[in-house]
């Protein structure tokens, strides 16, 4: 046969597609007609080849078995796989199914739950002095600007610079605190207003510790030892008033002149992110009407009374407390801070790491909220570490000063402080040795990370919820 009839692929009268023989080729893959034409183009030698070795391929001699595998699914086996995307799909699926099940016959059953008074009452309207709070609190950074600015021109000296550094930061989370306790205000108002003087108070803790550092090794005897061994020191040479702008608005706690930036902004794709931000904000609200507080307002305080009745209240409450919880971190960590970022062309984007696989609770907290890991390492963790603290008791007031921080945020517009954030916080030193101890223990992955999710997530935060909802309960009806 000549090479152009065995080119010249034949056509099907029956369907009018082509293909290459009236019989099948070994050498061929029928799932292509233009890998027909290819394989038909090989040179004989390889064509040869091919087809010595189908033609003893898949015999009714051939070993099936040829070594060890694992079943997919096997504990061996299941973490090597490049890919679960399957299996997320369908828990997905599978999810989406039960809930709205679950919607549905609630909705039958008790009837559209949600009170808009709960997110835009009057009484929120009237919260004008936290509102005027909040828009002064930049005075701050501006009076940490001046003083800066006379540190490094030599006006002031620097225990100068840094006693009034010292006034300003402490007037900065303090003003917010006083305003809150003076006014009435509504709970949601208050975090609000807590949740911004407590990151403006870190990032001017930043703003101070990085400028001072800066002095430091600028005025240093050996400078071009420092210099040698730091080689960012011309990058951080000088106080900057438009870099401090930019870094009191941008998506960090930490400070520096530049950073790294994206070259255009994505508009679309602020839309869409925007959108996804609305959409999971009402789902969030929906759930905490329509679930959380019903439960909530059916329970009795779990620190009083019995004790399985409280078990059962938290274990009821944990599932719509989690999707809240889970609706919080995408709506905040991925959607916020991402269109902040998309928006100043803010380039780190590492908000969170995959926390979600964390095994032990240390891990959690390394992997959890990124821009607070990095400033406590930054300003709290290693300064320690510099000045002879061990790094247990440096841990140690990581984890005070978070949880601090945890307690101003809920007791302050609560107007109450039974600690309970703050001992929340402070049991995770504890739990997070016995999970370092598991993990060395056992060297599985699962029983560290099986751990954080039950203590953390099913137990620790409904419990916290249901604590400060009936203390907050208590003090209403005792100020009435």
């Amino acid at each position: 046969m000549s090479s152009d009839v065995r080119r010249r692929p034949i056509t099907n009268a029956a369907d009018g597609t082509s293909d290459s023989s009236s019989s099948p080729s070994p050498d061929v893959d029928f799932n292509s007609n233009d890998q027909i034409a290819v394989a038909h183009r090989k040179p004989n030698g390889e064509n040869d080849r091919r087809r010595s070795v189908m033609h003893y391929a898949y015999r009714p001699c051939t070993p099936a078995h040829n070594r060890i595998k694992e079943s997919p699914l096997s504990s061996d086996a299941i973490f090597k796989q490049q890919s679960h995307a399957g299996l997320f799909n369908l828990c997905i699926v599978v999810l989406v199914a039960v809930n709205s099940r679950l919607i549905i016959e609630n909705l039958m059953k008790y009837g559209l739950l949600i009170n808009a008074n709960f997110w835009f009452s009057s009484r929120s309207l009237r919260d004008w002095p936290l509102l005027m709070c909040c828009l002064s609190l930049p005075v701050f950074p501006l009076a940490a600007y001046i003083v800066e600015k006379f540190a490094w021109t030599k006006r002031i000296a620097d225990s100068a610079a840094i006693t009034l550094h010292i006034i300003i930061t402490t007037i900065a989370i303090l003003y917010p605190v006083f305003m809150i306790m003076r006014f009435d205000s509504a709970v949601l108002s208050g975090v609000t207003l807590m949740l911004f003087a407590c990151v403006n108070w870190l990032k001017l803790v930043s703003f101070v510790h990085a400028n001072y550092d800066m002095r430091m090794l600028v005025n240093s005897a050996d400078k071009e030892k420092e210099k040698s061994a730091s080689s960012n020191i011309e990058y951080f040479y000088d106080v900057n008033f438009n870099s401090l702008a930019y870094f009191m608005v941008a998506p960090t706690l930490c400070y520096q002149i530049t950073y790294p930036r994206t070259t255009c902004i994505r508009k679309g794709w602020v839309l869409r992110q925007t959108i996804k931000f609305i959409i999971f904000t009402g789902v969030m609200g929906f759930i905490i009407e329509q679930y959380i507080n019903p439960i909530v307002r059916n329970s009795r305080h779990p620190l009083k009374g019995d004790f399985l009745y409280a078990i059962e209240r938290v274990l009821k409450l944990s599932v719509p407390n989690l999707y809240v919880w889970l609706c919080m971190f995408y709506c905040f960590f991925h959607l916020w801070l991402n269109i902040l970022a998309e928006v100043l062309r803010f380039g780190d984007r590492e908000f969170y790491k995959d926390w979600w696989n964390a095994q032990t609770v240390d891990e959690y907290w390394r992997l959890w909220n990124m821009p607070v890991h990095k400033w406590m390492v930054r300003h709290i963790y290693f300064p320690c570490l510099r000045i002879g603290i061990p790094k247990g008791g440096a841990h140690l007031i990581a984890f005070f000063m978070s949880a601090v921080f945890h307690e101003l945020c809920i007791a302050v517009p609560c107007h109450i402080f039974k600690f309970w954030a703050f001992l929340g916080i402070m049991l995770q030193v504890p739990l997070a040795l016995v999970t370092d101890f598991l993990q060395r223990k056992f060297q599985n992955s699962m029983v560290g990370n099986m751990m954080f999710w039950c203590f953390f997530c099913i137990l620790g935060q409904p419990m916290s919820v249901l604590l400060y909802y009936h203390d907050l309960m208590n003090r209403k009806v005792n100020t009435k």
